[in-house]
């Protein structure tokens, strides 16, 4: 599902002014059969999402910072699911860069220059707050409701698989951090808006009391 999902169009309107962001990175992760997963000890309440249809978006927060998406892809009780790592606003560009600029509840941020139209959706953290997400917002949101605020559009043809590069996921450490069994980040080659990868480092042992 994850190639598949590169080129596709997601969009939210809650009403007013709608923001839509073309996918040109994400992550796949495999559940129970993925160490890098948030399912794959089971289920929990954060990752209960993940367990239910497909077509929904699994939010989560972390870092105690940020949010990131998810589209969940696989039956009722299969968590699989592919993380939104990444993507071009098409529409909405003014509302997308008062959400980075100036995000809800947080100081306005100063900054020496414009942020870049093709920086806004770079990484996950930045795409969720481009459409505002939070858990408490979106997660489980329906993705195929045909009235819905949230609507996931698939592009017209399929992407060239020419164009689709494959590597390490991002942040990810222990074995599902190894690139080799895992290369399942996909993007667009030569999309400006494709985050930069920086691999997961390695956390220190905590000490017994």
């Amino acid at each position: 599902m994850a190639p598949l999902l590169l080129g596709a169009v997601l969009v939210h309107d809650g009403g007013g002014e709608a923001v839509a962001v073309r996918l040109t990175e994400v992550e796949a992760y495999a559940g129970a059969a993925d160490p890098g997963s948030h399912s794959f000890r089971g289920r929990t309440d954060r990752n209960a999402t993940m367990f239910g249809p497909p077509g929904h978006l699994y939010c989560y927060f972390t870092y105690g910072m940020h949010h990131a998406l998810n589209v969940v892809c696989d039956a009722p009780g299969i968590a699989t699911g592919c993380l939104l790592r990444a993507g071009e606003v098409v529409q909405g560009l003014g509302l997308a860069h008062r959400r980075r600029e100036s995000p809800p509840g947080k100081a306005r941020r100063e900054r020496l220059r414009p942020l870049a139209d093709v920086a806004l959706a770079r990484g996950p953290a930045n795409l969720a707050q481009v459409f505002d997400a939070t858990r408490a917002t979106t997660d489980g949101a329906d993705l195929c409701a045909t009235r819905g605020p949230w609507q996931l559009w698939m592009p017209d043809a399929s992407v060239d698989p020419a164009a689709i590069r494959t590597g390490p996921r991002v942040g990810v450490t222990g074995e599902g951090g190894d690139g080799a069994t895992y290369p399942w980040r996909f993007w667009l080659a030569g999309e400006p808006s494709v985050s930069a990868y920086r691999p997961a480092a390695a956390r220190a042992p905590r000490l017994g009391r």
